[in-house]
């Protein structure tokens, strides 16, 4: 079985003159979520190569067991430096596609022509798509048979209390729960920071870096057929 992750290329923090780029947790924990359940993981991003860690998130307070994995991993190390370009990718050659978050997504994700067609066709081909945090912004454009693909479906995604507390509500191009709310989605949340993870058909979210297994696990019992909300 093969799964398509993709990673932001955008590393600037609006206009604060700071980093941004995806957040380690949220690729480590879906990335081994996969790979220990026998999975083919190929990593993509729309300029290839090496994709922005977001700094924050490589901090000792965003340190997890398997973001050390990750660090003491040169192989795991050596894909995500060579991710592969988004432009080359073909929804056909693969089973599902996650998506990471981080800040970097709401800038160059949100808005790629690439990315939204990619997610059209794994949908209507089909095949699950996941995402995580403020990935699920990259949904923004995403349209099946002409109408929003969240609208009516339950989602989750980075809550509007949690952006505020990293007070960032004023510096991303949008919040991603008024968005999935605005495009019809029926959005819900738990308290912040708790792992909270939604299936709904094959579209499966997350609410924040803690939920990142929680939707990878998800993304692993829609492609085995199960399909329960959680």
């Amino acid at each position: 079985m093969n799964i398509l992750m993709v990673m932001t290329s955008h590393d600037k923090l609006g206009n604060t003159g700071e980093k941004t780029g995806f957040w380690l947790e949220e690729f480590a924990a879906p990335y081994y979520t996969f790979l220990d359940s026998g999975i083919n993981v190929t990593v993509s991003s729309p300029n290839g190569g090496q994709p922005p860690i977001d700094p924050k998130s490589d901090t000792p307070e965003g340190k997890t067991e398997l973001t050390e994995r990750f660090k003491s991993d040169p192989a795991a190390q050596k894909v995500l430096a060579h991710t592969v370009k988004l432009a080359g990718v073909k929804a056909d050659d693969y089973d599902a596609v996650f998506y990471p978050g981080g800040h970097g997504p709401l800038w160059d994700l949100a808005e790629d022509a690439r990315s939204i067609s990619l997610i059209e066709n794994f949908y209507n081909a089909g095949k699950p798509v996941a995402a995580v945090c403020h990935a699920p912004g990259v949904l923004r454009h995403v349209k099946v048979n002409g109408e929003p693909l969240v609208k009516g479906k339950r989602v989750t995604g980075f809550t509007n209390t949690e952006e505020e507390a990293v007070h960032l509500t004023n510096v991303v191009p949008f919040l991603v729960e008024d968005e999935l709310k605005r495009l019809g989605g029926r959005f819900e949340k738990v308290d912040d920071w708790q792992s909270f993870s939604i299936i709904d058909g094959r579209l499966i979210t997350g609410q924040n870096p803690a939920s990142s297994t929680a939707v990878a696990q998800d993304l692993l019992k829609v492609l085995g057929g199960s399909g329960a909300s959680g």
